[in-house]
């Protein structure tokens, strides 16, 4: 059985904190949050362990995520010597994008597809971090890898997902080249 990876990061600090979009590897990861599937489940890293979490992705058949190459993987570029693009990934959001041209949300791909939402959004886990609430953070980037990851064994398991095209209000499928594991 193939270990699958699920990933997402929050950060320490905004886009407009660190000079913009291209100084994606300023921003500092607050945490990160994998599910595996050989040990079906959760684990959390601070920052202080994000050389565990290194590892862990490196050691991944696959490491799945939503815009993982765009943002999560530039973020981790300060920590590792190491190019992170060489590892396996499955970007859900490239992988959509290719198809239909469009960037589109976690959010409204999981409200299509399996009709369920996201818990917050990512300038809040901005805010919790500067609060000190790490607890919001950590249940806010688990729910987010829960969501990427049903969304993903849907692809797998019915070859399309759904999204809602703006252009016609009516809710579409997505044919997806997804493999099972």
């Amino acid at each position: 059985m193939m270990n699958l990876v699920y990933f997402d990061l929050e950060t320490q600090k905004g886009a407009n904190e660190v000079g913009g979009w291209r100084n994606k590897s300023a921003m500092r990861m607050s945490l990160g949050v994998t599910y595996g599937t050989a040990r079906q489940g959760y684990r959390i890293y601070l920052e202080g362990e994000v050389e565990a979490l290194l590892q862990e992705l490196r050691s991944a058949d696959l490491i799945v995520g939503f815009n993982i190459l765009g943002f999560d993987f530039p973020v981790l570029e300060a920590y590792t010597v190491f190019d992170l693009r060489d590892l396996p990934a499955l970007d859900l959001l490239r992988d959509v994008e290719a198809q239909t041209g469009r960037r589109m949300s976690l959010e409204s791909l999981a409200r299509a597809t399996l009709g369920i939402g996201k818990t917050a959004e990512g300038v809040q886990a901005l805010r919790w971090w500067k609060e000190g609430k790490l607890l919001q953070i950590a249940e806010y980037c688990c729910y987010d890898v829960k969501v990427t990851r049903l969304l993903h064994e849907h692809g797998v398991r019915h070859g399309e997902i759904s999204y809602f095209n703006e252009q016609t209000q009516r809710k579409e499928s997505l044919s997806v080249p997804w493999k099972p594991s």
